[in-house]
């Protein structure tokens, strides 16, 4: 019953086999809307993006967290690690939200 074919190639990663669609679904939604952002626009979205994620209840543990990273980093380019780098970066030093 798969029906977006159009799916990043992280989302079929094994790293992720355990991790719920919804939240597989969330964080491409995430990734994809900070594609091509500047410093200051990444920040002005992650704050809304964290909120998005509370109001679908959706809480990620930690090792999900690792393992959707790690996937997502394995099918990225370079300009692609560095934008989750950025990402990354400002999500820690506004402490936990997702």
């Amino acid at each position: 019953m798969e029906q977006n074919t159009n799916r990043p190639a992280w989302m079929s990663d094994p790293l992720v086999r355990d991790i719920p669609k919804e939240k597989l679904d969330f964080l491409g939604e995430m990734f994809a809307e900070s594609q091509g952002k500047s410093q200051k626009e990444l920040m002005a979205s992650l704050l809304p993006m964290m909120t998005r994620a509370r109001q679908k209840n959706l809480a990620f543990s930690p090792q999900e967290m690792t393992a959707a990273i790690a996937a997502i980093r394995s099918h990225s380019s370079q300009e692609e690690l560095q934008q989750i780098d950025q990402i990354l970066a400002k999500a820690k030093s506004h402490g936990p939200g997702l």
